[in-house]
């Protein structure tokens, strides 16, 4: 096992001055994301295609099984993480700049297919800020979270400008993420050199497979991980898909700042990794995350009366616990027992697994869900049962995890 707190090869920068420029970033990379996908259900149903929201969270998701993995295996052997980054953001800043033409022309397979296109150019670059700043931390375990807090910081704060630039609702938020996308591309060369490990080594019909990154399943803690993280993405996937929609048929106003309340949790949350790592550990504090969910779409449902109305802003303030103590942990778990020279190719993994093969199933299970319970026939107790099944599914699979993830830090 390699310790994050052990290479050698770290770039000679004072930690002071690596931070502050990691930390941008994230808050740039997260800014993109949130400033158009936390609200494109509501800007769907504004330009009637409600029906297509399933299929629309669905374009990244597959995206995430098809690209990161291939880019995590380029970054391992042949290109700088830092370069890469910047090709994808600007690729995906000209696609981005061709969506509000999709929506206004009400035309779904244009624009399903454009967010795919996006979404491949996208997607993998999460992993590839996590390999930049795992590369380039001394302590992974205390400066991660430390860095990945102002990716929270960069989501709340696009949600909360869309908020006030009243255009939540409008094909503009394409506009400004485009814009923020090419900021980001130029931002990323500047960034602390990310060589390829395994750079001059032979290249083997095993090193295209990604043979080493698979062969972390042979390992049972992490292969639980993986499946768990696989099954509990399809509940989160629900969660990206349609809030902003069930809030708006709530009565809630201004949905992007309200959703923005559980990245502020985030902030929190996030903070608090390091101080409770190594008191609970990784199982702990990863199964904490997982009941979270299920905790999170109970409130949903019970909160769907007037009276109870306060339990969906609780809800929506546990996303802090949901994402922080499961995904951002995950990363710094699989950070800890990759091998040096596939660590892009298992961050990539993480990715392929979580926000690709899982929030696909929840993307297509959620839109069946939608348009079967709810479409056409709005109702508090439609809404209702629409989340009590991922709170009963993200229960079942924290058990799971409890009783069968043994893994010593």
């Amino acid at each position: 096992m390699v310790s994050t707190t052990q290479r050698s090869d770290k770039p000679a920068v004072p930690q002071r001055m690596l931070i502050p420029r990691l930390s941008l970033m994230m808050f740039m990379q997260f800014f993109i994301w949130g400033s158009w996908s936390v609200t494109l259900g509501l800007v769907m149903t504004q330009h009637n295609m409600a029906l297509l929201i399933g299929d629309a969270f669905s374009a990244g998701p597959i995206a995430s099984i098809l690209s990161p993995f291939v880019l995590g295996m380029l970054v391992d052997r042949f290109f700088p993480s830092q370069r890469v980054l910047a090709l994808m953001h600007l690729a995906g800043a000209v696609i981005l700049w061709f969506v509000p033409q999709a929506l206004i022309a009400e035309n779904g397979t244009l624009l399903i297919a454009l967010l795919f296109g996006y979404t491949l150019c996208y997607m993998p670059t999460l992993a590839l800020t996590n390999n930049i700043a795992f590369h380039s931390l001394a302590s992974s375990d205390k400066s991660f979270p430390v860095v990945r807090v102002f990716g929270t910081i960069g989501w709340i704060v696009a949600g909360i400008f869309i908020g006030v630039a009243g255009i939540s609702a409008s094909v503009s938020i394409f506009t400004v993420a485009a814009i923020c996308s090419v900021a980001l591309a130029v931002y990323s060369l500047t960034l602390p050199q990310t060589p390829a490990p395994a750079k001059g080594l032979p290249f083997t019909l095993r090193d295209l497979l990604c043979a080493d990154a698979f062969a972390l399943l042979k390992t049972r803690h992490f292969f639980i991980f993986a499946l768990c993280a696989t099954l509990i993405s399809i509940p989160l996937g629900t969660y990206y898909a349609f809030t902003a929609s069930w809030l708006a048929d709530a009565g809630i106003e201004n949905v992007s700042t309200v959703m923005s309340l559980g990245q502020m949790s985030e902030i929190f949350f996030m903070l608090v990794i390091p101080l409770l790592f190594r008191r609970l550990g990784v199982k702990y504090m990863l199964f904490i995350g997982m009941c979270a969910w299920f905790v999170r779409y109970a409130l949903f449902a019970l909160g769907m009366n007037d009276e109870t109305r306060t339990l969906i802003y609780l809800g929506i303030l546990l996303h802090g616990v949901c994402y922080d103590f499961f995904f951002v942990v995950g990363f710094i778990y699989t950070d800890r027992i990759a091998g040096e020279k596939v660590k892009g190719q298992a961050q990539s993994m993480v990715v392929m697994f979580t926000y690709g093969i899982g929030m696909l199933l929840g993307s297509q299970i959620s839109g069946a869900l939608y348009n079967n319970l709810v479409a056409g026939q709005v109702s508090a107790a439609n809404w209702a049962l629409f989340w009590w099944i991922p709170a009963v599914a993200a229960a079942a699979i924290a058990i799971i995890f409890l009783f069968s993830f043994k893994y010593r830090d």
